[in-house]
């Protein structure tokens, strides 16, 4: 019976083995071979018969170019801006989405959410239309009408995750701090806000990037007027330009990059203080 037992477990740790095979097949097909490629025409050139060499030509007409850096410049005006509103509208709607005392069923979570079942280009499409209905087009406020667009799209992007962590706060502690005589501010402050930091931090990352990568809201809403780092990367792959397009993609990399040691160091953050506050 034992070693019947000791068979059985080792048959399935050894089957258990391959389970990882799917996502390692998937991870090298679709994420290390495709960063590999962008490194490669990032960082060389091509004669005429086609022959790769290696070159920084992409990094200098990058950086020499002050019309792409200006997009970049720009572009992150544009996503901070948007994370901004986005956190600010998201998190009290959040707040009260998981309040109990509020939200009594979860149609109204729902409802928020519904949006993004929705086609990314019909929404846009339909909010141009709505926009121009009330006198709000790319021709006459090229920026409002982007911001409205950026906000509406992402705005349900930032509601889930804040949700998600705002129905797992530790009510008990903001109980202990009501009694204890904190008023509501306070309460918010030291309580509340510090549980939904993980929250905020993955709602920003969902907002900030993707809000930088995009380009049918800007061209759409804009009419052509606003141009976003993802529209230039668009533009050089269109005309084949393969190696500027390339490099442009690399510093979306970096930057998705930056914002995930930014996360992590947040989330470590929160794990070590909640650490502390258990000892």
């Amino acid at each position: 019976m034992a070693r019947a037992l000791s068979k059985t477990k080792r048959f399935f740790s050894f089957k258990r083995k391959y389970l990882c095979i799917p996502y390692s097949v998937f991870l090298i097909l679709f994420v290390i071979i495709p960063i590999f490629i962008i490194l490669v025409y990032a960082f060389t050139g091509s004669t005429e018969d086609g022959t790769l060499y290696f070159s920084f030509d992409a990094l200098a007409s990058f950086f020499t170019s002050p019309t792409k850096v200006n997009i970049l410049v720009v572009s992150l005006f544009v996503g901070m801006l948007n994370t901004i509103i986005c956190l600010l509208i998201g998190y009290p709607v959040a707040y009260l989405l998981a309040n109990s005392k509020v939200n009594k069923n979860k149609i109204l979570v729902l409802l928020f959410i519904m949006p993004m079942w929705i086609n990314f280009v019909l929404r846009t499409g339909a909010t141009r239309d709505v926009l121009s209905w009330m006198g709000i087009n790319g021709g006459n406020h090229p920026y409002l009408a982007t911001m409205i667009g950026m906000v509406y799209n992402y705005l349900p992007f930032t509601i889930l995750p804040l949700y998600t962590t705002m129905i797992k706060l530790d009510k008990s502690q903001l109980e202990a701090a009501s009694d204890l005589g904190a008023n509501p501010l306070n309460v918010f402050l030291h309580n509340t806000l510090p549980q939904s930091l993980p929250g905020i931090v993955s709602a920003a990352e969902m907002v900030f990037m993707p809000t930088l990568s995009s380009y049918v809201i800007s061209d759409t809403l804009s009419e052509g007027k606003i141009t976003l780092f993802g529209n230039i990367i668009y533009l050089n792959f269109s005309q084949s330009q393969w190696n500027e397009g390339s490099f442009m993609a690399f510093v979306m990399l970096i930057l998705v990059g930056i914002s995930m040691l930014v996360s992590r160091h947040f989330d470590r953050g929160e794990q070590s203080e909640r650490r502390g506050t258990l000892w």
